[in-house]
């Protein structure tokens, strides 16, 4: 009988396991549904306003929600509201971008009404329909760099190959006529910062970029091109936007040096820093004194190239005149740098000074404790001699020692008021000799 109760309560476990576990399943696919569909109502919505409201939902939105949204927003869509969009969030959608596939890590561009214009590439005979003044490969991969070599005989290197070369193998021009340069682009994220290495070739006319990853100057000076009619007119002013944005990302970045450690500053000449405080403020000292490094190294690579290109008379005269506005931006970006790196000194000198004054005041403590202790020891030595009990013959053990240790008390209580009376007469005497020597 008991056998039978328990196979019907098993039976019924599982029955009620199974419509539990079809609910669950038909509630997630329910749950699923309707993401979707929010999604396409949203994405719906999206494409019914312009660039200008698109742009100021993604600046109020959280990190996370702004990826989601951003993800909904068509390719052509993306590049009009990167336009109008504020610089921060600018970058920080620029910098997640990743290229998927060919058309992305290919990207092709002609003159078309004197605007750069795009031209998507998915195969090798699209590419070797096209007559470009500049091919941008992102991270491309040994088919990709075959294919331009072969359709455009010319000898792009690997992104994974560039590294730090000699300034003697970073600009030269080759036998074939072809201008080389290989130069340190700034990539600044909130969570690092470092010098991303690209190479450009100059080649009959047509610019070639080649690169590991993206960066935030390519995008924006594409954006700019597009955008305004006439900003360029050939391969050559195309390199030389790119050098001008990427001094003035540099500025960006050398502005927001400036805003930390003005925060730093502020922490750093308080009154009192603790040393775990001054443990933090020193590892954002040293984080904006690496980006301040690389943004000079930056500049100076700059420098380099375009010194290379005036020397060997490939720019013409507005070229030439665009070339000496740049140096100029960059001459004064050197002061800038050079002035950050002095209050950076600055800034560590009063942060270590005051792990100094803490160390002092510790110090200074324990000297205190040990002179107060001094004269105790002697006495606490005294009463445990044999002699003290002789001294103290006729009186109970415990008044003696109560009575001595009462008197350990005031001996070490006016000893320490005599330390602290002698270090305030100290200090008005040098204030009395200070005001008068003014």
């Amino acid at each position: 009988m008991l056998n039978m109760d328990n196979k019907e309560e098993q039976a019924a476990t599982q029955k009620n396991l199974l419509q539990v576990n079809r609910l669950l399943h038909k509630h997630k696919l329910i749950e699923t549904l309707a993401h979707k569909q929010n999604l396409v109502e949203l994405q719906v919505r999206l494409e019914q306003l312009d660039a200008q409201a698109v742009a100021r939902i993604l600046e109020a939105l959280p990190t996370d929600d702004r990826e989601i949204i951003w993800q909904l927003i068509t390719e052509e869509r993306k590049e009009e509201i990167l336009l109008v969009i504020s610089d921060d969030v600018r970058t920080e959608l620029v910098a997640e971008a990743k290229p998927q596939n060919h058309s992305m890590t290919i990207r092709v561009f002609d003159l078309f009404e004197g605007r750069l214009r795009q031209i998507p590439i998915a195969n090798r005979e699209d590419l070797a329909k096209a007559n470009p003044i500049w091919i941008d490969l992102v991270a491309p991969d040994d088919e990709q760099i075959a294919w331009a070599r072969e359709l455009f005989e010319v000898d792009l290197p690997n992104p994974k190959e560039l590294t730090d070369l000699e300034t003697s193998a970073r600009f030269y021009v080759d036998e074939g006529g072809a201008v080389h340069l290989h130069s340190d682009f700034l990539l600044d994220r909130e969570d690092e910062s470092r010098n991303v290495a690209v190479a450009f070739i100059l080649h009959k006319g047509t610019l070639f970029s080649v690169r590991s990853e993206e960066l935030p100057v390519f995008r924006l000076q594409r954006l700019r091109a597009r955008a305004q009619s006439n900003y360029v007119s050939e391969a050559k002013d195309v390199l030389l936007d790119l050098y001008a944005a990427d001094v003035e990302y540099s500025a960006n970045a050398l502005e927001d040096v400036y805003a930390d450690l003005g925060a730093v500053g502020k922490q750093v000449l308080r009154s009192h820093i603790t040393d775990d405080e001054a443990a933090v403020i020193l590892a954002s000292i040293a984080e904006e004194e690496d980006l301040n490094g690389r943004i000079r190294r930056n500049v100076l690579d700059t420098r380099r190239a375009l010194s290379f290109l005036m020397r060997a008379k490939f720019l013409s005269e507005a070229q030439h005149e665009d070339v000496r506005e740049i140096l100029r931006d960059i001459e004064s970006l050197d002061g800038h740098t050079a002035f950050l790196f002095n209050k950076i000194n600055f800034l560590m000198d009063a942060t270590d000074s005051s792990i100094n004054i803490n160390q002092n005041k510790d110090i200074k403590r324990l000297t205190i404790i040990s002179v107060v202790f001094m004269p105790l020891n002697v006495l606490a030595g005294i009463g445990g001699m044999s002699e003290y009990s002789m001294m103290t013959q006729g009186i109970s053990w415990p008044v003696s020692y109560a009575a001595f240790t009462i008197g350990l008390f005031i001996v070490g209580w006016l000893t320490f008021v005599g330390l602290r009376y002698a270090e305030k007469r100290k200090s008005r005497n040098s204030l009395t000799a200070i005001r008068k020597s003014n």
